[in-house]
């Protein structure tokens, strides 16, 4: 199942709601929205610096896990950068298919 780093800010509101749910509670919550779009959560963690939380996530596409980002965003308490991510066996596949690209201002 395809995977996604999730990095999650919280305003001030969505912070005073995390102190009353707490982050256990946090994490359960974001469980049952994955578990909804046949997901889970593999990691979450808590952050100092730009982000308040990082959690690596599987879900069975892109569509899943952009329908539980979009929930979560939209409740205006919590922005929400996801990330696709490949696997060592999928990025050597990339890199085996070699496509023929020409960069700008190169020759025809």
């Amino acid at each position: 199942m395809p995977k996604y780093l999730v990095q999650a800010r919280y305003t001030a509101e969505g912070l005073q709601g995390l102190v009353k749910d707490t982050a256990s509670g946090r994490k359960a919550a974001v469980q049952a929205a994955l578990k909804a779009v046949k997901g889970k959560v593999e990691s979450m963690y808590f952050a100092f610096g730009a982000d308040d939380a990082v959690l690596i996530v599987e879900a069975p596409d892109n569509v899943s896990v952009a329908a539980v980002a979009m929930a979560a965003a939209s409740s205006g308490l919590v922005s929400i950068r996801t990330t696709p991510l490949l696997t060592v066996a999928e990025v050597d596949q990339a890199v085996a298919m070699q496509p023929k690209y020409r960069a700008p201002g190169q020759g025809k």
